[in-house]
């Protein structure tokens, strides 16, 4: 695992996470998302020496963090800039009174299922684009 890698990505998490909170809406958040899946893409496939599933899915785990940390700092103005987050009619009314601690149980499980999606875009993208350091045996 390369963690120097994944922390230096993981700035883009965090980067996102501040954007989502008044800048960007979330109509469009999911294109941002894919221009940095595949950015973080060859730039791991180019910088890792393998294990290309395991460093895009533990890049999503630190952009969870980043995106729950700062979500649950801001929740106020998080939730007035994303009415369909504040207006959750499928959650228990404790949770949504609570949207700090929802967002601390539901971050880490959307970070795992995201990470299935990233290590995925990672491996692909792994076999069409060549490294720059060698591979490890």
């Amino acid at each position: 695992m390369n963690w120097k890698l994944l922390i230096q990505l993981s700035v883009f998490g965090l980067i996102m996470a501040g954007a989502t909170v008044s800048l960007i809406p979330e109509k469009i958040e999911p294109v941002f998302w894919l221009v940095i899946f595949i950015f973080c893409g060859v730039v791991c496939a180019r910088q890792a020496t393998g294990k290309y599933f395991l460093h895009g899915f533990v890049l999503s785990l630190l952009n969870a963090v980043w995106i729950v940390a700062v979500h649950a700092i801001f929740v106020t103005t998080y939730m007035h800039n994303h009415p369909d987050m504040a207006n959750m009619k499928n959650m228990p009314a404790s949770m949504t009174t609570h949207p700090r601690l929802l967002m601390l149980i539901l971050g880490p499980a959307f970070g795992a299922a995201f990470g299935v999606i990233q290590g995925l875009f990672f491996f692909i993208i792994s076999k069409i684009v060549k490294p720059t350091v060698p591979k490890e045996a």
